[in-house]
């Protein structure tokens, strides 16, 4: 099951990719699969035909993990 990631690259705008495995600490790149913005528009870096990038690490700021529909619902209390 592919696992959604946000991907946040150096100087550039972040890009929604998906993933097989989570990235472990002693990759020293991140291979994704089919790029695209938020807004699910192509990324202006990577040709329209991709469906495959390779990261280096030295360009990634941070990651987020986006969640599934697999996942329970975590009831989150709040105050008005």
């Amino acid at each position: 099951m592919a696992i959604t990631l946000l991907l946040h690259v150096t100087s550039e705008d972040p890009v929604v990719v998906e993933v097989d495995e989570m990235p472990k600490a002693t990759d020293t790149c991140i291979i994704c699969f089919h790029p695209r913005r938020r807004d699910n528009k192509e990324v202006h870096y990577v040709l329209p035909d991709t469906t495959q990038v390779i990261f280096p690490w030295w360009r990634v700021s941070f990651i987020e993990v986006m969640p599934s529909g697999d996942e329970e619902e975590i009831y989150k209390p709040f105050r008005d």
